[in-house]
């Protein structure tokens, strides 16, 4: 059992590192943000649901909440609207 668990966790350990790998010195974009986020919630959701397969259920949970938060980051990234600013640190 704790195998199954150590496997589980270190595969979305290295989901993570390897998705937010990509920023490096550049400034996070929403895309990246968003997809290294949901691919972490995916994997925890996906490994936390009941039955069989743990390992397997992490890994379609995270690439599908990489796919999301990607997509919702990027629709982020392209919004046209100008941001209002409150006089706070920029």
């Amino acid at each position: 059992m704790k195998r199954k668990l150590s496997i589980g966790v270190l595969s979305s350990l290295f989901a993570l590192l390897f998705l937010s790998g990509c920023a490096g010195e550049s400034p996070q974009s929403g895309t990246q943000v968003g997809a290294t986020s949901g691919a972490l919630l995916g994997a925890v959701v996906g490994y936390n649901t009941t039955g069989h397969h743990k390992g397997q259920r992490a890994a379609i949970g995270a690439l599908l909440g990489a796919a999301a938060g990607g997509a919702i980051g990027n629709e982020i990234d392209n919004t046209t609207e100008p941001r209002a600013t409150t006089g706070g640190w920029q």
